[in-house]
């Protein structure tokens, strides 16, 4: 009987090919849901770290104990692997040290020679050997998840993720199969392959299709035929074809999942779709008990009514337009105050790269510094700084109280504008 390797025939020149080239993994099994999360090198922004935030911000203890999230770094630079594997687990390392996150990678020896693929559907060069790899991607991805859980979503590594997805999902699917109504997709996301849950079972029939027909068609119209091949009676109208398809491909509203982003993983191709049934998306987080400020100074000019001062008091998200080395925010207090802690968050979900890169929070106290503290040139402590994902916390050392002015220094060039979305200052009180 056929087999991969009939489709796929360089693969019996190693017998590796099938195995990931790069695996990061603590064994989990046996989980409610995996979450497959392909990822490739983007000329653009990468927005993988930012998916990563937010699936697992939206699922509380218990649904991350019966969640797997795999990352497939389709890419075969090892360089380039081991780079995205490293900064995921120094971005969340307590995740993937329990096991809720898993990377891996192909070995080169799985792809076949693109360049000698007969192009199909009139497409350019570039873009049939994309579609062609993704297709051949997904097989390989899903082939690896098969045996882990007992259900699988396809994601993308630029999309968002609504509060409660996980259980919404299992509540979902659970209901279809107490009620015996058979499904084989159940959509969460009107885009693409975005959000599309498939049980387990039926895995490797899909990956077997995909691999069958991966240089015909881009991997979501292969989708739809793997639909029509199993339901549509070739007797039947179009309609009623279309009516049997969706008695198995499923879909829920509101989606669950949002497209973030404009730059596709197809170099050059700009991309800027959102599935209009996810809602509003949340852009700023306000805090409107900051301690009063004597003033605010700033040499990064704000965009229209997104000043500052309107952030600070909760009221929108400060916008900025392309900080440069030597740029500051300053928040000054007078009388001096004691702050127990400071939060910045900058980029939002609706422009992920519009964040500080290379940015430092330091203090001015009013008083002379004393011990073992880093200090600017003109006498500011350094308390701390903006991480991967355009985020700055932390408490401050009483040692510095009271504090005159709180100041964001800027150290490098950015080729994007700038979000502060959240500003949070707790002020220490005593008694």
């Amino acid at each position: 009987m056929p087999s991969v390797y009939h489709f796929l025939p360089h693969l019996l020149h190693n017998p590796s090919s099938l195995k990931p080239s790069y695996q990061k993994t603590k064994g989990r099994n046996g989980v409610s849901m995996v979450l497959g999360v392909p990822t490739v090198k983007r000329a653009a922004q990468s927005y993988l770290l930012t998916t990563l935030q937010s699936l697992i911000q939206n699922l509380n203890q218990e649904e991350q104990n019966k969640t797997l999230i795999v990352v497939f770094v389709a890419e075969t630079n090892m360089d380039y692997v081991l780079s995205v594997g490293n900064e995921i687990e120094t971005q969340f390392s307590s995740h993937v040290e329990s096991g809720l996150i898993e990377i891996i990678s192909p070995p080169a020896s799985y792809y076949p020679d693109l360049t000698k693929l007969t192009q199909t559907l009139g497409d350019p060069l570039e873009r049939f050997q994309w579609r062609s790899k993704q297709s051949l991607d997904f097989a390989f991805l899903m082939m690896y998840a098969q045996p882990r859980g007992l259900f699988y979503t396809q994601l993308e590594d630029d999309v968002l993720a609504k509060p409660g997805f996980l259980t919404t999902m299992l509540d979902f699917a659970y209901t279809k199969i107490a009620t015996n109504n058979p499904w084989l997709i159940i959509e969460f996301c009107q885009l693409g392959f975005i959000g599309k849950m498939f049980k387990s079972v039926d895995l490797p029939f899909l990956a077997q299709f995909f691999i069958m027909f991966y240089n015909e068609k881009p991997v979501d119209w292969l989708l739809d035929d793997v639909v029509t091949v199993k339901i549509c009676n070739p007797s039947l109208d179009q309609k009623m074809c279309l009516e049997a398809k969706k008695a198995i491909w499923m879909q829920h509203r509101p989606s669950l999942f949002q497209h973030l982003g404009v730059h596709s993983s197809l170099n050059g191709k700009i991309q800027n779709l959102k599935d209009k049934l996810f809602g509003k998306l949340t852009l700023f987080y306000p805090h409107k008990t900051n301690p009063k400020f004597e003033s605010i100074e700033s040499s990064i000019a704000s965009y229209g009514k997104h000043t500052l001062e309107e952030a600070y008091l909760g009221k929108i998200y400060f916008w900025g337009l392309y900080p440069q080395a030597g740029d500051h925010i300053a928040f000054k207090y007078d009388p001096p105050i004691n702050l127990s802690r400071y939060l910045f968050r900058s980029g939002n979900a609706e422009y992920p790269s519009d964040r500080f890169y290379n940015a430092t929070v330091e203090i001015l106290p009013a008083e002379m510094l004393d011990g073992e503290v880093t200090v600017t040139p003109d006498g500011y402590a350094i308390v701390g700084k903006f991480d991967k994902m355009g985020l700055a916390e932390g408490f401050i050392n009483p040692q510095l109280f009271p504090i005159r002015e709180i100041r964001l220094n800027i150290h490098s060039k950015s080729e994007n504008w700038v979000i502060i979305s959240e500003l949070l200052r707790q002020k220490m009180f005593f008694g």
